[in-house]
């Protein structure tokens, strides 16, 4: 109930401040309350209790935040989930994390991301359908009730979704501990408090949204701001008109924000924008700065750890700065490039998970809390004998005690902020027929987007747009490659007959 309890707080500090804005609306902490106890209300009459798993198919609205703090009002798990999730990810998770309920906006008619119908095995293999299906008073939005499963183990106040080492789905569990430990070491980082004025571009359902966005707002009593339209010019009105200090962004946002004819220099006296989600390249931060008089602040973050290090200053982009308050580092050996393993440890580290793959992990198999003893290899996502966390990522520490990170020590990249595997891309471009081999790869342009490539070898005539439409079919929208360049042999040469979406 950690989500609620900072709400009353807010309501007793900040009273009939605004504590959400969402385009031209407001609400009120007092008002948020009030919205929060009917909604929490609504949820119980639907048999909805304490320790409950409740999804949260929602994008960046006023109604996730609404949804989120009545169901820690009922000690329910929040879910934050992907409206773009496809059954597969989502049958996957709900394998291994059944859900007792799932609210979602009907898209196109349908109350799941998809019109198939979701087979979700239990431990008893038995087909789970909805036993209910109700919309919310006064909302599109529609809450499907599923038989009773009992919870996985681990206390959890919200589940956080990313990606394990095979691409599959995994379910972070994060605690009131946790999160409470998350705000403290960014607060003392950043200087948060009720002052703030925080606009929030990354998705809510995101970790980076809800660690940087909704979880700091409730905490301090900061003014949240709602985007859900990625538009450079709003985002730049906003931030001039609203006089916004507080911006967790990612690099295509900053550098669409640099090419605004119409920008010239914030009047912010103390700005801390984040650069999140994947490197800030050097180009993107100086113009950002020229244009705006604003240096962006690299941060490192992730859903198992919170954040983690972050640049103060923003005076090197291509490092992610030194720990922040709270957070232990460490690297492990060296390879022959001289990167290293980057582990943590904080208070902040969620030390339980749930997924295909979390029986791998040291998060259930291993010794207390998760930790593998000294005579097994710490796998990644496990943790050592002194509880670091193995991240998975590559690094290095130099003589002023800042971090560069390099890459991964899976195949994991980073795709618009989220976790894919290569691995699984390949895998799908191989299932389609005429495919002999694939290989993934990700591809960075110049203004920071990312976005995921393939070369593909295929025994006779086959099109890159039927690759393409094969992939979208079998995975999220964001693993989808971007462009195919399809060759008849390895000896081929790049550039044959390709397609870009």
């Amino acid at each position: 109930m950690l989500l609620y309890r900072w709400l009353n707080e807010a309501v007793e500090l900040r009273g009939t401040a605004k504590a959400l804005v969402y385009r031209d609306t407001y609400l009120s902490w007092r008002g948020m309350q009030h919205r929060v106890e009917r909604r929490a209300q609504e949820l119980a009459s639907m048999g909805i209790e304490k320790g409950h798993w409740v999804g949260l198919m929602l994008g960046n609205v006023p109604d996730f935040a609404i949804l989120a703090l009545a169901l820690s009002r009922l000690g329910a798990v929040v879910v934050p989930l992907d409206p773009t999730t496809g059954v597969r990810d989502l049958t996957l998770f709900l394998e291994h994390a059944p859900l007792r309920a799932l609210v979602t906006r009907p898209r196109g008619g349908n109350e799941l991301p998809s019109s198939q119908t979701l087979v979700v095995r239990t431990r008893k293999e038995t087909r789970l359908e909805p036993e209910s299906r109700r919309r919310l008073q006064g909302t599109l939005l529609t809450c499907s009730i599923y038989k009773q499963v009992d919870p996985p183990n681990g206390n959890a106040e919200v589940v956080l979704l990313t990606a394990d080492t095979s691409g599959d789905p995994k379910g972070v569990l994060r605690t009131s501990e946790n999160l409470d430990a998350n705000c403290e070491n960014l607060a003392a980082s950043l200087d948060v408090n009720e002052t703030a004025k925080i606009l929030l571009t990354m998705p809510l359902y995101s970790a980076y949204g809800f660690d940087l966005g909704l979880c700091l707002a409730l905490r301090y009593g900061a003014t949240l701001f709602l985007e859900d339209e990625m538009s450079a010019k709003r985002i730049a009105k906003l931030l001039r008109e609203q006089e916004i200090d507080f911006l967790p962004a990612t690099a295509p946002i900053f550098a669409a924000l640099s090419k605004m004819p119409t920008a010239r220099p914030l009047k912010t006296r103390f700005a801390r924008f984040l650069a999140t989600g994947s490197k800030l390249p050097q180009q993107i931060a100086d113009e950002f700065r020229q244009r705006y008089g604003i240096r962006t602040l690299p941060i490192y973050h992730t859903t198992e750890a919170g954040a983690i290090s972050l640049d103060r200053k923003g005076m090197m982009p291509e490092t992610v700065g030194k720990p922040i308050s709270g957070v232990e580092l460490k690297l492990g050996e060296p390879d022959e490039n001289g990167q290293s393993s980057v582990w943590v440890r904080s208070k902040a580290v969620a030390l339980h998970s749930v997924g295909p793959m979390s029986h791998l992990s040291a998060g259930s198999s291993s010794g207390e809390h998760g930790r593998t003893s000294e005579s097994r290899p710490v796998r990644i996502g496990g943790f050592d004998a002194d509880g670091f966390l193995r991240t998975g990522d590559l690094g290095q520490i130099d003589r002023t005690h800042r971090l560069t990170l390099f890459g991964r020590e899976d195949d994991l990249v980073k795709v618009e902020g989220k976790r894919v595997a290569l691995g699984e891309v390949e895998g799908c471009l191989e299932s389609f027929p005429k495919v002999k081999s694939a290989q993934a790869k990700l591809f960075a342009d110049e203004h920071g987007s990312t976005m995921i490539v393939a070369n593909v070898v295929v025994s006779g005539r086959c099109r890159a747009e039927d690759l393409i439409d094969h992939c979208a079919k079998n995975l999220a929208p964001y693993k989808v490659p971007r462009r195919i360049d399809v060759r008849f042999s390895l000896s081929s040469e790049l550039g044959g007959p390709s397609c870009v979406r």
